[in-house]
């Protein structure tokens, strides 16, 4: 391997990097500070000290503990000289935050769907029973599966086909001797792991979510249609009055919201994991630099789902919006007193 070979490897591994660290430190930072804004609201809040509630500080954590494994999630497509453990560490550790995320998704997503579907039974739901079982089943199931390639399933005695040790100007065997090795994705998760994490957990979770937001909208749509009934009976009027229209608009505001949170939130991900998939199964080469921003937005993206959630209720953002009134009213009083004194 000739230096100049190695030295255009070695840039090439730094613009890459480069790349992944402009795009995720300014998404991953924003949602990290968004989330503190919300667990600061709901933990500032005794009103909201609920089991409803710590099932959402419980996916805000996850969420916030996503973005922080966010710039590592990109690094995971790129071939590195990293030990076994310090190689499975790096991907073992963001792809658990991932899943115990999408766990805790579906979870508050559940628990929202049962308040709306079956009311009655709502507060003997055995997650209001008991929480700490239910905190059990949303993140102990994440860690088992994303620690398998750590208890044996893993190509890691496979040969090192990337040779990316040999690309520094070095032999495997110093390589070996240092206690480096080439670290790839494809060597710390197989296909079947890959396939059966795609298929078996993240994708039914997608469409779980999907049906059940699905399934409240047409819920909502039935009662509201009910509420309109009755108020022309009661009115004695045949043609909608203007209160069935606000409702109406009110309704279709928040279909058109949906809509376009999954559509924003959730296609550039499954956009992102089919193409990868793609390519895992016709085992081509494709460009680092798409990789890289397919990853970037389509696990950033599905990261501001939370985000959205808390954003919307407005006890939970009450208390950063006093915090910040009463920052605006001391900078106004302060550039008053100044603007007095100069006069």
């Amino acid at each position: 391997m000739s230096p100049v070979m190695d030295y255009n490897d070695s840039q090439a591994l730094l613009s890459r990097e480069h790349l992944i660290y402009v795009i995720t430190v300014p998404l991953s930072t924003s949602i990290i500070l968004a989330n503190l804004v919300i667990i600061l609201g709901i933990s500032w809040n005794r009103q909201l000290h609920n089991t409803p509630n710590y099932f959402f500080l419980s996916l805000l954590v996850a969420d916030m503990c996503t973005g922080v494994a966010l710039p590592f999630i990109p690094l995971m497509g790129l071939n590195r000289e990293l030990s076994f453990s310090s190689c499975l560490v790096a991907h073992v550790f963001p792809n658990f935050l991932f899943l115990a995320f999408l766990f805790n998704l579906v979870m508050v997503h559940y628990e929202r769907y049962i308040c709306i579907v079956d009311p009655l039974h709502y507060n003997n739901l055995w997650m209001h029973r008991s929480f700490p079982l239910a905190l059990l089943v949303v993140w102990a199931p994440p860690l088992l599966y994303a620690s398998l390639p750590a208890f044996g399933w893993n190509n890691w005695t496979g040969p090192d086909w990337n040779d990316c040790c040999a690309s520094s100007q070095k032999l495997a065997t110093n390589c070996s001797t240092n206690g480096t090795a080439c670290c790839s994705y494809s060597r710390v998760f197989p296909n079947a792991f890959i396939y059966l994490e795609v298929y078996g957990l993240v994708l039914p979770a997608i469409l779980t979510i999907a049906g059940m937001t699905g399934r409240v909208l047409w819920i909502t749509r039935g009662q509201l249609k009910d509420i309109c009934r009755l108020h022309r009976s009661v009115e004695r009027g045949s043609q909608a009055s203007d209160r069935e229209q606000r409702l109406n608009l009110r309704y279709t505001r928040c279909v058109v919201a949906v809509s376009l949170t999954f559509l924003a939130c959730w296609v550039p991900y499954l956009i992102y994991m089919h193409v990868c998939i793609a390519v895992l199964i016709s085992d081509t080469k494709w460009s680092f630099n798409t990789h890289i921003v397919l990853s970037c937005t389509g696990i950033g993206s599905m990261a501001v789902v939370p985000l959205v959630l808390g954003l919307a209720n407005k006890q939970y953002t009450e208390p950063a919006y006093k915090v910040l009134q009463k920052l605006r009213d001391r900078w106004r009083r302060r550039t008053h007193g100044s603007e007095e004194g100069d006069t």
